[in-house]
């Protein structure tokens, strides 16, 4: 299995290491009083007794603003409006200690933006292949967690590279895939005692066995189309919503965005942006119509793509269970409660 194990004292000099060859490391940190995914420089530490970050690594490749193409609107040039691609530099990024739901949520953005028969997202593409991901087992999942609501857990493997273990003085660092193995390889580490193997799957097994009886949202699948777009369920269920975008913008694979064009001075920028679905100018025509005029509209298809649009695409509900969308709402809509009503 090859599997080594990291002191927490050595951690420091690890990720030091992996900076030396190349790699452009995220992690989580610490930032007024909440956990969130950030890039590493050399003096950040990471955070690795949290529960879960507020803010996931989506945006390593996927950021929150992307610039994509720089212009000129200087009519004297002779390339003036002309668009020219930004260079983005090919570097390795490493997700260090990120949260097994957030390995998982990278997959179903793969499908977004690179399973679109033979079209892929260049912008995404480019990061994501150079990406070792790194994730953090939950030996005490948070009450809001339901991973294993959505066919992960609180040490699933899927899109993992390397899945490391608190065993309390260090972690047991297991490699996943080919490229968890050849980042292993490369560095300095004691291999792993076969009681350190043992204590890592007591800890797995008690996390798991610690979470409640899971519900199977795929059920959903189950009620017609038609009829769940058209139920009075809906009427009721948006009103404590303010569409104020926080579970959007939190979501691990939320994928909407918007692309501006922006000018200061003499230059311009093409870029985009996330959205959100939760907000009456996403789905404005220029024409004036929005056939998502009011609140109810937007709820709606913020859940029915998640649980079912998603679902009958690809075969899976676009949501990992990482309980964000739960733990920070300011009106505590619970997404459990939803998928509950929908499936009766």
């Amino acid at each position: 299995m090859n599997a080594k194990i990291l002191p927490k004292a050595n951690v420091s000099g690890f990720l030091g290491d992996l900076r030396n060859k190349g790699y452009e490391i995220w992690g989580p940190v610490e930032v007024d009083g909440a956990v969130d995914i950030m890039p590493l420089d050399g003096n950040a530490s990471p955070v690795t007794e949290y529960w879960n970050s507020r803010v996931s690594p989506k945006a390593m490749v996927f950021p929150q603003s992307e610039r994509m193409f720089v212009f000129s609107v200087d009519r004297s040039r002779p390339d003036a409006f002309i668009l020219k691609e930004v260079e983005e530099p090919r570097i390795g990024r490493l997700a260090f200690a990120i949260r097994p739901c957030d390995a998982r949520a990278f997959g179903i953005l793969d499908k977004v933006f690179l399973v679109q028969g033979a079209w892929k997202d260049p912008y995404y593409a480019r990061k994501r292949e150079s990406m070792v991901v790194m994730a953090l087992g939950c030996n005490s999942p948070c009450s809001t967690c339901f991973c294993h609501w959505t066919g992960g857990g609180p040490f699933s493997r899927e899109g993992v590279d390397v899945m490391m273990t608190d065993l309390g003085g260090g972690f047991l660092l297991e490699p996943v895939t080919d490229k968890g193995k050849e980042l292993l390889a490369g560095i300095d580490l004691s291999g792993a005692s076969p009681s350190n193997v043992e204590e890592a799957k007591r800890l797995q097994d008690a996390a798991t066995t610690a979470m409640e009886e899971p519900l199977d949202p795929s059920g959903i699948r189950k009620r017609p189309l038609l009829e769940m777009f058209g139920d009075s369920y809906w009427e009721r269920a948006h009103e404590a919503c303010i569409k104020c975008g926080t579970c959007t913008y939190l979501c691990p694979t939320c994928s909407c965005f918007d692309i501006q064009d922006e000018v200061r001075g003499p230059c311009g920028i093409r870029g985009r942006n996330w959205d959100t679905c939760m907000f009456p100018l996403t789905t404005l025509h220029a024409s004036g119509h929005n056939p998502r005029p009011t609140g109810k509209e937007r709820f709606r298809q913020r859940f029915m793509h998640k649980l079912r649009y998603f679902l009958d695409d690809f075969g899976t509900i676009m949501c990992v269970g990482c309980g964000r969308c739960v733990q920070f709402c300011p009106v505590n809509i619970d997404i459990r409660e939803i998928i509950r009503e929908l499936r009766g």
